[in-house]
């Protein structure tokens, strides 16, 4: 072996790693719902006929329910989604409007009541080309925030570390929604 044969056999080169590989799925888009303009194969409208539990529901509306992200930027990030499958907010009905926004505040509310967040991020991503994960599907991201929550560990290691399981969160966040009105 030369000198050089180590930096290719994975060697020790001051660098720490935290190997992530279940996270490539994410990345490279695999099992990514190709839904039509029906919603077939959408996991925002499958996810309603599951359970709960199951689907990491949090709660449920007439028009709306909230979800936990499968794939989170901080623990409690959940997101309102309509039940009916369309892709633009400017499509949504005044009722699916209104559900929308107060289970966002709703949201906050039991959020800021279970895990004290000091902020929020709230955002729609419209398209693929704005970042939409799953842009067929129209849903807006809750994503509670504490001071100093992003580290190196994104930044360098391209990964999240989340201190709570969720399952755990799905069940407190939906304890939280009976509590708080």
């Amino acid at each position: 072996m030369t000198e050089d044969a180590g930096e290719f056999a994975g060697d020790a080169d001051g660098f720490g790693r935290l190997w992530t590989p279940h996270r490539m799925v994410y990345i490279k888009g695999e099992g990514k719902p190709d839904s039509d303009a029906a919603g077939h194969g959408c996991p925002f409208c499958t996810a309603p006929h599951r359970s709960d539990e199951d689907a990491l529901i949090v709660a449920r509306g007439e028009h709306v329910y909230a979800v936990l992200n499968l794939y989170p930027y901080n623990s409690g990030h959940l997101m309102t989604v309509p039940y009916r499958h369309v892709a633009d907010y400017p499509e949504l009905d005044e009722p699916e409007t209104l559900e929308l926004a107060q289970f966002t505040q709703r949201a906050m509310r039991v959020i800021r009541s279970a895990m004290s967040p000091h902020g929020f991020n709230l955002g729609i991503n419209q398209g693929n080309v704005a970042g939409a994960g799953i842009a067929a599907h129209l849903h807006q991201h809750v994503v509670p925030r504490w001071g100093g929550d992003t580290n190196f560990m994104p930044i360098v290691g391209h990964t999240r570390v989340l201190p709570q399981l969720l399952a755990d969160a799905r069940a407190e966040l939906a304890a939280g929604w009976l509590a708080v009105g």
